[in-house]
């Protein structure tokens, strides 16, 4: 995204009740139900779903107190508490297969710390953070905006608001916004799609949803009614997993910025902190919203590189975009290299990762979310190294 000029911009968010997030849901529920037997535990965990069928595979390290009928049980509750009880896709009679096997001693060797040896990443890649100003939690507006869409509904859903019932729980939006001199300042257009009961019409459904989605856009920003878009098919009566097969890790721009800065391409959910494709994710995400919380820069994008069994990231990039207050991107790179332990054992211990957090990350962007004190999650979104990073260049 530019940082000056005119332009449009869209992002799309899913909601938790689409096929491949449901896959995503079931995956992060693996690998928490194995962090709580053993924090310890290492979990690449994928989850394909289609029609009444629930299929787990991956590789694992963890107790036997974990089964594959735990698993299958824990499997049907997420499903439930999605919401889907329907003839095609049911938490109650959807079919579970488990065929997760043990961790390659490859890549368990690679991993493990040793004698002299410190942990290393569970693979190589690139992954990369990004912070800006739009919004009050740092996160591009187009997401932000698209995730908040689906989240209320979702929430209004669950609560039995008759103000949307008839809608189920499969759903996508997209926000398309308007940027003057690089500033976002209102819709261009919106796009809602959700599954509902046969009973409803498409212009029903969007006297519903239009209150819904204007009520959550600053004031003025509503796009014009004709580009407003709700089911544009007309119809949506079949929906999840019974009318598209789910995948884990399918949705990796929803999962982060929409687009909005770059993505080293690995998915997040069913994976254990060892696996830096989440872990320094994270990690990246966590400096950036502090670099840009202590005033350093409107915007920060971050990149770091791994290798396969090293414990240090080969790379650490920084770009400002331009937007750096006094600020040199190398001493940035630096100083942040001090403050804190870019390795995958001291990002999993900075930011506490080693426990069943990883659920709720599975819906609604794993960036931009609020984190929770009493149960400390979403640590990375925690602002706390911003008078640190202040007092470094501004003294």
């Amino acid at each position: 995204m530019r940082d000056k000029g005119d332009y449009l911009f869209t992002s799309e968010s899913v909601s938790e009740g689409h096929p491949d997030k449901v896959a995503d849901r079931i995956s992060d529920t693996v690998l928490d139900a194995f962090l709580s037997a053993d924090p310890f535990s290492r979990v690449a965990c994928e989850t394909l779903v289609t029609t009444n069928r629930i299929i787990l595979a991956g590789e694992t390290r963890g107790p036997d107190s974990v089964t594959p009928e735990k698993l299958a049980e824990l499997a049907r509750q997420a499903v439930r508490e999605i919401g889907y009880d329907q003839e095609g896709f049911s938490w109650r009679n959807a079919k579970v297969e488990c065929h997760l096997h043990a961790q390659s001693p490859e890549i368990a060797m690679g991993v493990d710390a040793s004698g002299n040896k410190d942990e290393g990443a569970g693979d190589q890649g690139i992954m990369f953070g990004y912070a800006c100003r739009e919004t009050p939690e740092l996160m591009p507006a187009p997401l932000y905006y698209a995730h908040e869409i689906l989240r209320r509904v979702r929430d209004m859903r669950r609560a039995g608001d008759a103000a949307v019932q008839g809608l189920l729980p499969d759903a996508k939006s997209q926000v398309t916004l308007r940027y003057v001199d690089g500033k976002p300042v209102g819709c261009t257009s919106i796009v809602v799609s959700t599954q509902h009961e046969e009973r409803l019409d498409q212009a029903e459904i969007k006297r519903m949803l239009r209150p819904i989605v204007e009520s959550l856009l600053p004031s003025g920003w509503m796009c014009p009614d004709d580009e407003f878009y709700v089911n544009p098919t007309g119809k949506f009566v079949i929906g999840g997993p019974d009318g598209d097969c789910g995948l884990t890790g399918r949705k990796i721009i929803v999962d982060t910025y929409g687009g909005a800065a770059p993505h080293g391409g690995g998915a997040f959910s069913g994976k254990d902190p060892t696996k830096v494709d989440r872990s320094a994710a994270y990690a990246c995400r966590y400096l950036a919203k502090n670099v840009v919380a202590a005033g350093l820069a409107e915007r920060c994008t971050i990149q770091v590189s791994y290798a396969i069994g090293v414990s240090r990231p080969l790379s650490v990039y920084f770009d400002l975009h331009g937007t750096g207050h006094d600020v040199d991107e190398e001493k940035l790179a630096r100083v942040v290299n001090e403050m804190v332990n870019l390795s995958p054992r001291g990002i999993r211990e900075h930011l506490r990762m080693n426990r069943p957090i990883y659920a709720p990350t599975s819906a609604y962007g794993h960036f931009g979310r609020t984190p929770d004190a009493s149960a400390d999650t979403f640590t990375w979104e925690k602002t706390d190294l911003a008078e640190e990073l202040k007092r470094a260049f501004h003294r």
